[in-house]
């Protein structure tokens, strides 16, 4: 799969950047409506939200004029199973990045803090976008079974296992939640490295490089149905060697 766009390589000018950042918020605000006006009507359906997360993805990927390839064998996710892709995380272009890349539907596995943000929150709680919050243990397990019940009717889920953007590109420390959730769900994780794209927008910066190449790498499932929570360890190590063999040069974009 590949995504057009100029081969060209530069940094973009003040105004470019401007544009951008203003365009991509904009863009934002116009689907976070669409999913709320279709929602208030009862017309908010799977089909509509796959279309509009690859819609508003493609949108900020062409801004930015991201060459994407991808890489690797992807599972079939629609054959009943519950699927997790653990993923690098290295720049705000990973979320549209995986939306364009994997097919199926997709949903990020969200940080609570995000539903709190105007539009947006009230949006992906709509679009069924799922968070765990750990500290409060009967919300964690409504959100647990909620997560499930998304997972087992066709849902896959995407997680970050490092937690937060990684500021220069290299694989960080991972946390233990995406891992207690698979083996919650007994999901099969997919790991899944994005090369090139904390040259796009890396984390904690505003320069913008236009049309770079970004390589999305596909990973062998792993299953951990059958797992026991004293494996959690040796499951993250499993998932940490696919990642850094996948990224191949130590980079976590």
């Amino acid at each position: 799969m590949r995504l057009r766009s100029n081969p060209l390589t530069e940094s973009a000018t003040l105004l470019r950047r401007v544009a951008v950042i203003l365009g991509s918020f904009g863009l934002t605000a116009l689907y976070s409506l669409l999913v709320l006006g279709r929602a208030a009507i009862r017309r908010l359906d799977r089909e509509t939200v796959d279309a509009y997360t690859r819609g508003w993805s493609t949108t900020l990927l062409h801004m930015v004029r991201v060459n994407l390839t991808v890489r690797g064998e992807i599972p079939e996710f629609g054959d009943g199973r519950r699927y997790i892709i653990m993923s690098t995380h290295a720049s705000q272009y990973d979320i549209p990045v995986t939306f364009v890349s994997m097919p199926g539907s997709v949903r990020m596995l969200a940080k609570k803090e995000m539903f709190g943000i105007p539009l947006l929150g009230a949006a992906m709680k709509a679009a069924e976008f799922p968070s765990i919050d750990r500290h409060n243990r009967h919300r964690a397990v409504q959100d647990l079974a909620r997560a499930r019940a998304m997972m087992e009717s066709g849902i896959v889920l995407w997680a970050a296992p490092e937690g937060t953007r990684s500021p220069d590109a290299r694989l960080q420390p991972f946390k233990k939640g995406c891992f207690h959730l698979a083996l919650d769900t007994e999901a099969i994780i997919v790991p899944m490295a994005i090369r090139g794209v904390h040259r796009v927008l890396q984390a904690r910066s505003w320069k913008i490089n236009l049309g770079q190449p970004v390589e999305v790498k596909v990973g062998t499932p792993i299953d951990t149905s059958g797992m026991t929570k004293d494996q959690v360890p040796e499951l993250m190590t499993q998932v940490r060697g696919q990642l850094e063999e996948l990224l191949g040069d130590g980079e976590a974009g």
